[in-house]
């Protein structure tokens, strides 16, 4: 359970108080919305000639990655900085986790320091569950674990969306390719089913998310469904959002072949024309180009991909600022 701190709410929306980042399956409609615009003012700070404010000045960030990260832990980083925080990165090289250190000894050890927040990204799922269950002064927000969550990379994903649509409500969203190893598609799905979108799952048979599934195959979500055609999947999408293949968490026989993989899942100029005009393309990355994606869209007019990297700082600026201080900054 989410233990939480409070949260200031936008005139005329109800925000619980939250005090961890965990993933997106007990944030409401409202919190999205509040958080999402503290984003937007987050954005026009990424604008001005001097990149920072001293919104967190005295305050401690660890960025905790036992995992392999590029995009998401300079994204923290560099979200913390603007904001004035002391950023402390720590990766499991170098670290006392080389000499059989435990994860919660080592996060123990950070607390006792006066570590405000830990931002941690684990190859095990429920990692972050288990840091907020013992840890009584520090705050904890998922960075990614195993295959289960990745709030922020979801909440940046809405916030690409909305900035593009005007609102989420009633979006068409389809999410292809890898799902079942995808921590990001199972937190856009909470995300995007909050906020009221229509969210399409397609993918090969074997990759679908059997954790957000009923016992007969059906999806365990409201407005999420699943289409293995991508064909018919993507006719008059919004957003198309595709999915890395993730072989290193993938056991053998999930797919017949890569180039059939690639020929019935690919997003390609051609499925693109399916979806609605100015649909957007979206990628969470790193991409596998010619691969689960074509290299002429992954660069082209609909591309969303470099966008979202932009949004991420700012959306984790405003996380950082509104779990620290449990205020809406407003710079």
């Amino acid at each position: 359970m989410t233990t939480r701190a409070p949260v200031e709410a936008a005139p005329g929306t109800s925000v619980a108080p939250r005090r961890h980042v965990l993933d997106l399956d007990d944030f409401s409609a409202s919190e999205i919305h509040v958080l999402l615009d503290s984003a937007e003012a987050m954005r026009e700070v990424l604008g001005r000639s001097i990149k920072k404010v001293p919104s967190l000045r005295g305050k401690v960030v660890v960025t905790l990655f036992l995992e392999p990260s590029t995009r998401t832990r300079v994204s923290f980083e560099q979200a913390g900085k603007m904001l004035s925080a002391d950023v402390i990165n720590v990766g499991e090289t170098g670290s006392s986790a080389e000499k059989g250190e435990s994860l919660l000894n080592t996060a123990l050890t950070l607390q006792a320091m006066r570590a405000d927040l830990i931002v941690l990204r684990h190859p095990h799922s429920g990692a972050p569950y288990f840091l907020a269950r013992h840890l009584t002064s520090t705050a904890v927000v998922n960075a990614g674990d195993g295959m289960h969550a990745h709030p922020t990379q979801a909440l940046l994903d809405l916030m690409t969306m909305r900035r593009h649509l005007g609102s989420l409500e009633g979006a068409k969203v389809v999410i292809v390719g890898d799902v079942l190893h995808s921590r990001v598609a199972r937190s856009n799905a909470f995300g995007l089913a909050a906020s009221g979108a229509s969210v399409v799952l397609c993918g090969p048979p074997t990759m679908m998310p059997l954790d957000l599934l009923r016992p007969g195959g059906t999806p365990s979500l409201p407005n999420v469904t699943l289409e293995p055609d991508l064909d018919a999947a993507i006719e008059d999408a919004d957003v198309v959002m595709t999915l890395r293949l993730q072989a290193e968490r993938q056991a053998a026989g999930m797919l017949p072949s890569l180039r059939e993989y690639t020929r019935r899942w690919q997003v390609n100029e051609a499925r693109m024309s399916r979806a609605k005009p100015g649909a957007l393309l979206m990628h969470p990355g790193p991409m596998n180009e010619g691969v689960e994606i074509a290299s002429s869209l992954a660069h082209g007019g609909s591309s969303q991909i470099e966008e979202q990297v932009t949004n991420g700082v700012a959306l984790r600026m405003a996380l950082l600022y509104q779990l620290l201080t449990g205020t809406e900054e407003r710079p």
